[in-house]
């Protein structure tokens, strides 16, 4: 059986997802250049199209084994995003790239303790 606090975090995630996947549709380069981050459109919308997928397939993940598989997803997302986030911050970019590796490294920890539950 799920936990409740599991099930929250999917829906915290489900909304922070939305939440920046919307303007990184929609209007992709004023977003970026908000955090100081320029380039092409497409891969911003692209990563956008990605955070609704991840956050809307948590949203309706209602079968215990999807939490098994959506965690799993979800830590090889976060592990990959960290890699990459620290790659681009050794090379230079915005200081906000803090932020979102910050974020991506409390969603690491937390699906970690989850699946380590599991």
């Amino acid at each position: 059986m799920i936990s409740k606090s599991l099930r929250t975090w999917f829906q915290i995630h489900f909304i922070i997802d939305i939440l920046i996947a919307i303007p990184l549709i929609v209007f992709p380069a004023t977003f970026l250049s908000w955090f100081g981050f320029t380039g092409e459109v497409m891969f911003a919308r692209l990563i956008g199209a990605a955070l609704i997928g991840i956050g809307g397939a948590s949203h309706f993940v209602e079968r215990d084994d999807a939490f098994s598989i959506m965690l799993t997803l979800k830590l090889l997302w976060s592990g990959a995003a960290i890699i990459g986030i620290t790659w681009s911050i050794i090379e230079g970019v915005s200081s906000w790239a803090w932020l979102f590796l910050a974020v991506f490294v409390l969603f690491f920890f937390v699906w970690s303790y989850f699946k380590i539950k599991e």
